[in-house]
C-alpha cells in the first residue's frame, strides 16, 4: 500500500473570479517547502444532564480553514504571493517586465490552492484563500524562504486533481548572497540580520451558514513591521530613533541574469534601543521598526519584481 510522502507532494494555485469558487483552469504549479494549510472542525462536548455519568455524543462546531505555506523567494512564482498580499500590480516593459505592487488596496484577490498527495491518492482544494501575512528574513547564509499565512473559506477533498495540468514556471531562486539593504539610498552597513513582516490583518466574516464556513475575509488596517540587528558602529540609527524621524529602507535581491526583487518601505520609524555590553565580543543593537504611510509617496511600501513573466 502506498504511503504519503512529503517529497511527492505538489501544489497548484489559481486566482478566483468569484470568492470561494475554484476556477476550472489556469492553475500554476507552485514551489513550496512546507504547508500547514488545512481545515479543521472541532467537536463540542455535550453539557446535558440526566443521562447518567457517561456523556452524550458530541456535536460538530464551525469549520476553520487556514495555515502557513513556506515558499522560496524566486524571480517568477513569488509574484503570485505578492499579488495575493497587495493586489494587482502595475506592469511595464516589453520583456523583461517590471511588476510594481503597492500597499493600501482595499480589495485583495482570493485564490484556490490545491495540495496533492498522488500516492494515496488525496487532493485537497482550498477555496477562498486570502493572504493574511507574509514575512521573511535576511541574513548572511542559509536558504531564503518566506512564510505566507492564509485564511481560506473551506476544503474539498477528492481522489483526483481538480487543477488539471498546471503551468510550470522556471525556478530562479534568490539567495541571501544576492541581498542588500539601503537607507535613504545609501548602503546600510554592519547589518547582521533583518526581518520583514507585512500583515493585512484580515477580518473573518463569520456569518451563520449551514456549511459552517466563513463568508469572506476583509482586509483591515495593514501593518508593516520588522527587526534590524546591527553591529554598533555609529550613532546614525540611534540618532534617528531619538529624534523620532522616518527613513526609507530598501531590501533588494538581484540575480546575475538580471531578475530582481526590491521591497521599499517608504517611512520607517525606529524605537530607541537598549545598548548592552554583554561581554568582550562586539556590541550589537536591535531595532524593532514600524512603518507608516509616507505623505509624499502616498503609501507605506512598494514591491517591485523584474522577470520574464508578462502578466500575473
Amino acid at each position: 500500500m502506498a504511503r504519503a510522502q512529503g517529497a511527492r507532494a505538489q501544489m497548484a494555485l489559481a486566482f478566483e473570479t468569484t470568492y470561494g469558487t475554484p476556477p476550472v483552469g489556469g492553475f500554476t504549479k507552485m514551489p513550496f517547502a512546507s504547508s500547514s494549510l488545512g481545515a479543521q472542525q472541532p467537536l463540542l462536548n455535550s453539557e446535558l444532564l440526566g443521562y447518567g455519568r457517561d456523556p452524550l455524543a458530541p456535536i460538530k462546531d464551525s469549520v476553520t480553514a487556514d495555515g502557513d505555506v513556506v515558499v522560496p523567494l524566486d524571480a517568477e512564482a513569488f509574484g503570485f504571493w505578492l499579488k495575493a498580499a497587495f493586489g494587482d500590480p502595475t506592469t511595464t516593459g516589453t520583456g523583461p517586465w517590471t511588476h510594481e505592487f503597492q500597499s493600501g488596496s482595499w480589495t485583495l484577490p482570493s485564490m484556490s490552492i490545491e495540495t496533492g498527495m498522488p500516492e494515496v491518492p488525496r487532493f485537497a482544494m482550498y477555496s477562498g484563500c486570502v493572504l493574511d501575512q507574509i514575512n521573511w528574513q535576511m541574513q548572511r547564509s542559509g536558504l531564503l524562504t518566506a512564510t505566507a499565512r492564509l485564511v481560506a473559506q473551506g476544503e474539498t477533498v477528492g481522489t483526483t486533481t481538480s487543477a488539471g495540468t498546471p503551468v510550470a514556471l522556471e525556478l530562479q531562486r534568490f539567495g541571501h548572497f544576492n541581498g542588500a539593504i539601503t537607507r535613504n539610498g545609501s548602503a546600510l552597513g554592519n547589518v547582521v540580520s533583518a526581518e520583514i513582516t507585512y500583515a493585512n490583518n484580515l477580518d473573518r466574516i463569520e456569518t451563520i451558514r449551514s456549511d459552517g464556513r466563513i463568508d469572506g475575509a476583509d482586509p483591515s488596517i495593514a501593518a508593516l513591521t520588522g527587526r534590524i540587528e546591527v553591529r554598533f558602529a555609529d550613532q546614525t540609527l540611534v540618532t534617528q530613533a531619538i529624534n523620532g524621524e522616518a527613513c526609507e529602507l530598501e531590501f533588494a535581491y538581484v540575480l546575475p541574469s538580471g531578475e530582481s526583487f526590491t521591497f521599499t518601505v517608504h517611512a520607517v520609524y525606529l524605537p530607541r534601543p537598549r545598548i548592552e555590553i554583554s561581554g568582550p565580543q562586539g556590541v550589537q543593537a536591535t531595532f524593532d521598526w514600524q512603518a507608516a504611510r509616507d505623505s509624499v509617496v502616498g503609501r507605506m511600501c512598494t514591491a517591485t519584481l523584474v522577470n520574464d513573466v508578462e502578466i500575473y
